[in-house]
């Protein structure tokens, strides 16, 4: 009888361990990025045509491109300015329209632009400008503690579509510098991903952005 309780006790035990494996293997799996309906979502993009072009290619260098951004990173920037959390003066004006819609809506959306390309950007030809942004794009600056950016911006500037680290290659030299320089001021704060910004912006100077954005924008595959 004895022997007996000590193996139900035993089996058990085993259960209940397996059960937790079972359950911890659960939280550790990523989640899985549902992609949005791209044909609803033209549907919605009607007060976004003005600023950034009815296939997401902007034509002011202040405007950014939203051809070929990655649906995740779309998405929850959407969400940040849908929620106030993000504040843009150039986004003020639809943040009405925006509060409307629904996390679908937003996705739906970001499937939209998602499904264009982004036109291709011209650096300007400043050799020493090239230089230095080649130098910190592809390399960093380790002594200034400023990291390479294709960790997470990829060698091409095409993004990281599971980690929705956003495609950068092409787009407009005015809203990379203004964006590089408002995660230098902490102004730029939604979201997890801008306190990495911000510690690698609080450390570039303003040749040191305006190079970045000038090899960004002409960066492409």
């Amino acid at each position: 009888m004895k022997h007996s309780l000590i193996l139900i006790a035993f089996f058990s035990f085993s259960i209940g361990l397996s059960a937790a494996d079972d359950k911890s293997k659960e939280m550790q799996m990523p989640e899985i990025f549902i992609s949005g309906d791209a044909d609803k979502g033209s549907q919605l993009v009607e007060s976004c045509v003005a600023c950034h072009g009815v296939d997401g290619n902007s034509i002011s260098t202040d405007w950014p491109k939203l051809a070929g951004q990655n649906q995740k990173y779309l998405l929850e920037q959407l969400k940040h300015f849908r929620d106030e959390e993000r504040n843009n003066v150039l986004m003020m004006a639809v943040i009405p329209y925006l509060k409307t819609l629904s996390d679908k809506d937003l996705l739906d959306i970001a499937a939209f632009y998602s499904s264009y390309n982004a036109t291709v950007g011209q650096a300007r030809n400043d050799e020493e400008l090239l230089s230095l942004g080649t130098q910190l794009y592809r390399f960093g600056n380790m002594k200034e503690q400023i990291p390479a950016c294709t960790s997470c911006h990829g060698v091409y500037g095409q993004g990281n579509n599971l980690a929705g680290y956003p495609a950068i290659a092409g787009q407009q030299i005015g809203y990379l510098t203004s964006s590089l320089k408002a995660y230098r001021s902490k102004e730029r704060n939604a979201g997890e991903s801008s306190l990495v910004m911000q510690s690698i912006a609080e450390n570039l100077t303003d040749n040191e952005i305006d190079a970045l954005a000038n090899y960004m924008h002409g960066l492409y595959q």
